[in-house]
């Protein structure tokens, strides 16, 4: 009974040393399966986590490239911007309280305002930097740096920011930057950009986004488990982005601003009628591209610009309202297209032409007697295109300002801010003209008297405007209104032309010429400086929104072989286009051929 205890615990553990086996091989075959898993089947994926451990990415930021006038001068940039920044987690309310004294003193800053700043935004140290100035000038930066050592926890935060030079010069046209949001960096992302990277929000920033804004670079750099630097493993400069040239020109800009000063609202537009190139574009309200490049905006500035009832970020250069009497080339030319009015016939006017229900006015009440084509744009006769625009119709004239470019984007970079307009026509009526059941609103001999003088159902921008005369001008030809070179090339260059017969076309330019030599328009003559023969037209028209009349005035100079198309608009205020929008075309001209 003894030995058979005995050999059954013997055979026990002689089993011992193959259970031992057993289990490390087992421990050993589970080890080897994680060290395949892990240095052959994801290798890949822990090397770039280890990578990303080891390995540190610095990041350049590039600069953005500049926008230059057609001369070279700098209408935008970039610089550095210089902020005072408190570590919260190092400056503690005590020693806050001996620093913001002798900082304030240092600095020349509002000691409460500092204190408010610390403050406000340290509840529960849960900040890690605090901005207590922005945009420091070069004389506070060195005051700073020269004292550093005496404010322990104090930096200087640098950032690179656009930077408008002239503020609110052709700002509609610059247009903004602002920093890429959480939203778009999901998608921007793919392009290369990083979350509050710049890019351009309206204008020439936001057009030629891609010359302008650059490729970031960095530095790669190898850390120890501690993260202490150990050496450099290479560097990729950022690069530059592209300047763009404009085909502005800045001391015309600067006049084409003045003459606004005083207006309530309007625009003035001067542009080359060979090629289409702006030579000044500008808008009123404006306002001070500097604002979207502070990190800090007072809600006051924020309201006024935004829900303003002035709408400075409107551009008035690019929206629609009632021509008026500069309208009436168009129903000339459909009158002369149409073979119905030749250039030769004469039409009497008489104080007033009933349409429908109501009676028409002449703007003197009285008539011009028999008028020809040339004589009705000189006086500005209504009563002469009322019975024009009634005798080809709606359509005739609708088809005619399609051909000068109305009705549709006028091919200027800026195809965010721009309005098509409105131009009436028989289908639009039909089909219920925007807001009414199609059959419910149709043409009415009233639409057709108020579309003949460019009033109500016709809408246009001063750059439609600008492109229209410019064909006239240049003797036929559609050109593409441009803010850079950037913007044409090849078939973009090619001047367009229009399926009008040139012997029309002259007879309009000669009816615009004695506008100026002894009609409505003959007040240009009168200024300091001796201009080169000019042709345009006045106008004065009704808001159809129902505020006060607009004042218009479009010209170009010299009449023949012409360099400079102005628009130049008067947002209601009236008292004509010959005494308000007149006087700012004139002011152009003098300073356009006086420099050239």
């Amino acid at each position: 009974m003894i030995n058979n205890k005995f050999n059954k615990k013997f055979v026990r553990l002689n089993n011992q040393p193959l259970i031992l086996i057993l289990l490390s091989s087992l421990a050993f075959l589970l080890i080897l399966f994680r060290l395949i898993y892990l240095q052959v089947l994801n290798h890949q994926k822990y090397q770039n986590m280890s990578d990303q451990n080891r390995i540190r990415l610095i990041a350049t930021e590039p600069i953005r490239g500049r926008i230059i006038d057609k001369n070279g001068e700098v209408l935008a940039n970039s610089k550095l911007n210089y902020s005072l920044v408190v570590k919260p987690q190092i400056i503690n309310q005590k020693i806050w309280d001996s620093y913001k004294y002798k900082l304030a003193k240092l600095l020349n800053l509002d000691v409460d305002k500092l204190d408010s700043k610390y403050n406000n935004f340290n509840t529960g140290n849960q900040r890690f930097s605090i901005k207590l100035s922005d945009s420091l000038s070069i004389e506070q930066l060195i005051r700073f740096k020269e004292n550093e050592r005496d404010f322990k926890g104090i930096e200087i935060a640098e950032k690179v920011i656009r930077n408008y030079p002239y503020k609110t010069l052709a700002a509609h046209a610059l247009g903004y930057t602002s920093p890429v949001t959480e939203l778009e960096f999901k998608i921007l992302s793919k392009k290369g950009y990083r979350l509050n990277d710049l890019i351009g929000r309206t204008g020439v920033e936001h057009a030629y986004e891609d010359y302008l804004r650059g490729q970031w670079g960095g530095e790669m750099i190898e850390v120890d488990a501690a993260g202490n630097y150990q050496k450099s493993l290479g560097v990729k400069p950022s690069k530059k982005g592209r300047d763009v040239k404009l085909t502005i020109d800045l001391k015309l800009q600067q006049v084409a601003e003045e003459v606004l000063l005083d207006k309530k609202g309007g625009a003035l537009i001067a542009m080359d009628p060979r090629d289409g190139a702006i030579r000044a574009i500008a808008s009123k309200p404006t306002f001070d591209l500097n604002f979207f490049s502070r990190e800090f905006k007072p809600e006051k500035e924020y309201n006024e610009l935004f829900f303003s009832e002035k709408k400075p970020l409107f551009n008035r250069a690019l929206n629609a309202y009632d021509p008026g009497s500069v309208w009436k080339i168009v129903t000339a030319l459909a009158g002369l297209e149409s073979g119905k009015f030749p250039a030769d016939i004469l039409l009497e006017t008489k104080p007033c032409i009933t349409y429908g229900s109501q009676c028409f006015r002449e703007h003197n009440d009285l008539g011009f007697g028999f008028i020809g084509y040339e004589d009705a744009l000189r006086v500005s006769s209504n009563t002469f295109f009322y019975q024009v625009g009634y005798g080809v119709g709606v359509d005739e004239i609708y088809k005619i300002s399609k051909k000068l470019g109305f009705s549709q984007l006028s091919g200027i970079e800026l195809s965010e801010q721009e309005n098509r307009g409105l131009i009436a026509n028989s289908e639009w009526a039909k089909s219920g003209r925007g807001w009414g059941d199609p059959g419910t609103t149709p043409w009415i001999p009233e639409d057709i008297a108020s579309m003949s003088i460019g009033q109500f159902v016709v809408q246009v921008t001063p750059i439609q405007l600008a492109k229209a005369y410019a064909a006239i001008a240049n003797g036929g030809y559609l050109v593409k209104p441009h803010l850079s070179k950037l913007h044409v090339s090849g078939d973009d260059i090619k001047r367009k032309k229009i399926e009008i017969n040139p012997k029309n076309i002259i007879t309009i330019q000669n009816g615009l010429k004695k506008v100026v030599q002894s009609g409505t328009g003959v007040a240009i003559n009168y200024g300091t400086i001796n201009l080169p023969p000019v042709s345009g037209k006045t106008g004065t028209a009704e808001d159809g929104t129902g505020g006060a009349d607009h004042a218009w005035f479009v010209c170009y100079s010299p009449s023949e072989n012409s360099e400079l198309v102005v628009v130049a608009f008067a947002e209601n205020t009236p008292g004509g286009g010959s005494v308000h929008a007149l006087p700012m075309a004139r002011k152009i001209l003098e300073a356009w051929h006086g420099n050239n």
